[in-house]
């Protein structure tokens, strides 16, 4: 689909002048607009009615709560914000990070009328933000899927369908026992939506394909990572593969393998569930299930635009996961 980044390059110009010289809200001198009008013909573009319906609010700023725990991976958050950051400058819209999950924080830029619309991430099942995201006049947009989304937009990876993914890849390579190393106990306590979510469908997939599966939580360290391991290898002694849902304690988890003896994937096969250049980046490249944090965001905002053009309800998108083979999984030993 063309957007307004490709009439900028093919005239040009500033995406800023293009939508200057389509909205006519600055003046933009004649030659300058002939040529932005040849290449919305010569492209086709049409102006998306969410981008119309925010370039129209007063205050052309979207908020984006973000809490930056300390059980998070920073780097990952932070691909999350880069598509919500980009994906707004398209609608010609500035971005208000809050790295605080408090109450008061939503109800300061709302009742304020600081912002058009607000994106939530790090979304728990019964979140207590929710009620007062659905009293506020802005539309809300959930980077995660809460146990009741009613009246708020939602949009996550299908980690249920990511987990169903992985052990259906190694159980199609003759894996028959299973370990899930996921995410910290206190990201499993605050009912964080997507590890809850992780955790069902490995252990519902497990028991479809009757394989032997195992969840033990790793804490975002060198040490949980290594407790993790051992942990896998005292509760399942034969297990052949590891699916490693967490970003943090991944390095670590390769080296503890190495460490043990285990040679991947000769010995045992590692699939991990984390963005693609995190699988790529490790000493050797892993088989993963992608996360597509910068697509997310840009999604969500796609989403707020939608809402903010007032005809189009709440909805939640599932994005469907891609795993991607590589050196890191193979055959079950024999």
């Amino acid at each position: 689909m063309t957007t307004i980044d490709d009439v900028a390059r093919a005239a040009g110009v500033s995406v800023s002048t293009v939508s200057y010289a389509l909205s006519g809200k600055r003046p933009i001198s004649a030659p300058t607009r002939a040529r932005v009008e040849r290449a919305v013909r010569e492209l086709g573009y049409r102006p998306h009615a969410g981008a119309r319906a925010l370039a129209s609010q007063r205050t052309n700023v979207l908020a984006l709560m973000a809490p930056l725990r300390v059980d998070v991976n920073v780097g990952v958050i932070m691909q999350f914000v880069t598509g919500v950051v980009t994906r707004a400058r398209d609608f010609e819209h500035d971005v208000l990070l809050l790295t605080q999950d408090d109450l008061a924080g939503v109800d300061r830029v709302a009742a304020g009328s600081m912002v058009d619309a607000l994106i939530m991430m790090d979304v728990e099942a019964e979140d207590p933000r929710l009620p007062l995201l659905r009293r506020q006049k802005q539309p809300a947009v959930l980077i995660g899927l809460p146990r009741d989304p009613q009246g708020l937009s939602c949009v996550d990876l299908d980690f249920e369908a990511a987990a169903r993914l992985a052990v259906d890849h190694l159980a199609d390579l003759g894996h028959r026992q299973i370990a899930l190393v996921g995410s910290p106990h206190l990201v499993l306590e605050r009912r964080t939506t997507y590890a809850q979510r992780m955790v069902h469908g490995f252990t519902t997939e497990t028991a479809r394909r009757g394989i032997a599966g195992l969840f033990v939580p790793c804490e975002s360290s060198h040490a949980g990572a290594v407790d993790a391991v051992d942990r896998v290898f005292d509760q399942l002694p034969d297990v052949t593969a590891l699916i490693v849902h967490n970003e943090v304690a991944l390095p670590a988890v390769l080296a503890t393998l190495r460490e043990r003896g285990k040679e991947v994937p000769r010995d045992i096969s590692v699939v991990a569930v984390c963005p693609e250049d995190v699988a790529v980046g490790q000493p050797q490249p892993l088989t993963a299930v992608d996360i597509p944090a910068m697509t997310i965001g840009s999604v969500a905002v796609d989403m707020a635009a939608a809402r903010l053009d007032g005809d189009h309800p709440a909805e939640t998108r599932l994005l469907s996961p891609v795993l991607t083979g590589r050196e890191s999984s193979g055959p079950a030993p024999a």
